[in-house]
């Protein structure tokens, strides 16, 4: 597929739908996690909630990382430029490489500080540090992946990640209870088990997206000497990566601050939320799927200087986000309850969880401006609006508003996210028009450049 001449609409199905369906996957791999989790005990699945934020860690560093270098790379080829393509492929690795290892030693030592930080109590800290020591210890498996994936995706190769997930997922099926309850000669590990089975997953996944990198056109250009480390585009990759990274820590730390909030109505509470939100993601799904597909078409048609094709490619992903998750809005809120039911049979768990579900299908229509004005300001190499944008909504407003809510007026749990639902929409109304001025303003700037050719 050639992202800089072929018609838009066909390009985002056919790069956001493999997406989608990969991260599908990836979603009902968490639940599956949940799950096992809630059948050793309330206590476990509390742990896998409030260890979300410091997963995050993770997830964030992973995610901002492979976004930059997909930016770059996507606009080196939409140069057709496959040599520079092929150096921020290797000089990319050596980053994830010393950031994997940073990271490690953040989320070993830590762990048991932000738990306690965020009111949990000993079952709970037990539970969650022994989780998140093995994953972390684990974690250069994350970042390697994901990497060596950007190289794909900037191409519009959404189904190889895809497939990864779809494996991971059975793979967890069949490992999970192996880890936690033991099997033959493999001992019992509990809640341990889970983050094992995890490593595994990710170990499988990033075997076969090298063997996929190995099947492209990069390998043509890859030499020994175009890992050895190269000053200038080694500040291009960290340029792009550490505003990526920082809006993706900002999501982890607003769910981090959420989590705060939540934790005052109890420990309940927080495992009937983070039960809730794993659950949510299933519907965000076709939105991640878009914004994967804004990323690669912005990164290769900015690259080219295609600005008509870049503003039809974030229109049309908006319109077609909100349109879904303005029906799945629907479904969640009627459903709210008996979802909460698969996860737990506590009542309190099931109370909050269901909830915050409720609140959360108004949100809907607000998620894919966020998500997609992301990929959109990421591909015009604008990733420090982006991070600026997560910042306020996800850290400062929150915090500010739910101090005099929660802490000073002592507002209820349901009022407390009738608080963030109020913050999302008016955000997401100045987050749309101030993504559609940048974009004429991209196109100003280069016009003198097109007229000159």
């Amino acid at each position: 597929m050639d992202l800089t001449k072929d018609k838009i609409s066909d390009l985002i199905r056919k790069i956001a739908i493999p997406s989608s369906i990969g991260t599908l996957f990836q979603t009902l791999y968490n639940i599956v996690d949940a799950k096992f989790a809630g059948l050793i005990s309330p206590g476990a699945i509390t742990a896998i909630a409030k260890s979300f934020p410091i997963y995050f860690i993770i997830i964030g560093t992973t995610v901002g990382l492979s976004v930059g270098v997909t930016a770059l790379i996507s606009n080196a080829l939409g140069k057709k430029d496959e040599s520079t393509a092929s150096f921020l492929f290797s000089q990319s690795i050596l980053v994830s490489i010393v950031a994997s290892i940073i990271v490690t030693l953040i989320g070993v030592y830590g762990t048991e500080p932000i738990l306690i930080f965020l009111k949990t109590g000993p079952e709970v800290i037990a539970y969650a540090t022994d989780y998140m020591h093995v994953i972390f210890l684990g974690s250069i498996l994350f970042f390697l992946q994901l990497t060596i994936n950007a190289s794909l995706v900037s191409r519009g190769d959404t189904k190889s990640l895809r497939n990864v997930h779809i494996v991971s997922f059975f793979l967890n099926i069949v490992l999970n209870p192996i880890f936690i309850y033991g099997f033959y000669f493999i001992p019992a590990m509990g809640v341990s088990g889970i983050a094992l089975a995890t490593l595994c997953a990710q170990l499988y996944g990033l075997i076969y997206i090298i063997y996929k990198v190995n099947q492209t056109d990069l390998k043509k250009y890859i030499y020994p000497e175009c890992f050895y480390p190269k000053m200038a585009l080694l500040k291009d990759i960290i340029r792009q990566a550490i505003p990526a990274t920082g809006s993706m820590i900002f999501i982890g730390l607003g769910i981090f601050v959420l989590l705060y909030y939540v934790s005052i109505y109890g420990d309940y509470s927080a495992g009937g939320y983070g039960a809730a939100i794993r659950f949510e993601q299933l519907f965000l799904l076709p939105v991640l799927g878009l914004n994967t597909s804004t990323l690669s078409l912005v990164g290769q048609n900015f690259g080219a200087l295609k600005f008509d094709r870049i503003r039809e490619t974030y229109l049309k992903s908006v319109f077609y986000g909100t349109v879904f998750m303005s029906i799945c809005g629907i479904f969640i809120f009627f459903a709210s309850s008996y979802i909460m039911i698969f996860f737990s049979s506590d009542p309190q768990i099931i109370y909050y969880g269901s909830t915050y579900l409720k609140i959360a299908a108004f949100a809907g229509p607000c998620y894919p401006i966020f998500f997609i004005s992301s990929a959109l300001l990421q591909g015009l190499k604008k990733p420090i609006y982006q991070m600026i944008i997560n910042l306020m909504r996800m850290v400062v407003l929150p915090i500010f508003a739910l101090t005099i809510a929660v802490i000073y007026l002592k507002v209820s749990f349901l009022t407390m996210f009738l608080v963030i639902l109020s913050i999302n929409y008016v955000f997401a109304t100045l987050v749309f028009w101030f993504s559609v001025y940048q974009i004429k303003i991209e196109s100003k700037n280069y016009s003198p450049n097109l007229a000159a050719v």
